[in-house]
C-alpha cells in the first residue's frame, strides 16, 4: 500500500530548543565578521519569525541596540506581495551598514529581496535556508529542500497525531 503525502507533510518540526541551539550556532558564525573591526552596530528582527532568533543572537553578540522590519509576504500558508508594514529606525539604519538582519527563514527570498533593497550594505542572516533563497542571505546554518515546510515552535502545539501506518 503506498501512501502520498501532502506537500505540507514533507515537514521539519523544530523545537525550542533546537531554535536555540541552531541561533546560537548562527551568533557564533557572525562573530567577529561585522565590517571594520568586527562588530556589529545593531541587530534588526525580520517580524515576526526573525524576533527569537534575533533576540538569542543579539544577546550572544552582546548587542543592545535591537529594533525590527515588519514585512508581511504570506497570508496564512499562501505566498503574496511582500511589503514592508514597519521599518526600522531611519537613523540607525543608514545603508545598513553595520547593520545585521536576522530571519527565521530564507525560502523564495522575496521578504529579503525587499529589506535587502533598502539597506543594501546590511548583513542577512538566517537560522534556516532553501535553495530559491539562498542568495539573498550572507549567513546561514542549516539548509533545507525547497518542498520543506518547516514547523517552528511559535506555530505549534501538542496534539496526538495518528501513526504513519495508521491504526491497528
Amino acid at each position: 500500500m503506498t501512501q502520498t503525502r501532502l506537500p505540507h507533510e514533507k515537514g521539519f518540526h523544530v523545537s525550542w530548543d533546537q531554535i536555540h541551539r541552531d541561533a546560537r550556532a548562527l551568533a557564533w558564525r557572525l562573530d567577529g565578521n561585522g565590517p571594520g573591526d568586527g562588530g556589529w552596530r545593531a541587530v534588526v528582527a525580520i517580524t515576526r519569525g526573525g524576533m527569537a532568533p534575533a533576540m538569542i543572537v543579539s544577546r550572544e553578540l552582546g548587542i543592545r541596540t535591537v529594533d525590527t522590519v515588519s514585512v508581511k509576504s504570506y497570508d496564512h500558508q499562501t505566498r503574496a506581495a511582500a511589503e514592508v508594514l514597519k521599518a526600522p529606525d531611519a537613523g540607525l539604519m543608514g545603508d545598513g551598514e553595520g547593520i545585521l538582519v536576522v530571519d527565521d527563514l530564507v525560502d523564495s527570498g522575496k521578504t529579503l529581496e525587499l529589506v535587502r533593497s533598502l539597506y543594501p550594505k546590511a548583513h542577512f542572516a538566517t537560522v534556516y535556508a532553501k535553495p530559491k533563497g539562498r542568495a539573498m542571505v550572507d549567513t546561514f546554518v542549516t539548509e533545507v529542500s525547497q518542498d520543506t515546510w518547516i514547523f517552528f515552535p511559535w506555530d505549534m502545539a501538542l496534539q496526538y497525531v495518528e501513526p504513519y501506518r495508521g491504526r491497528d
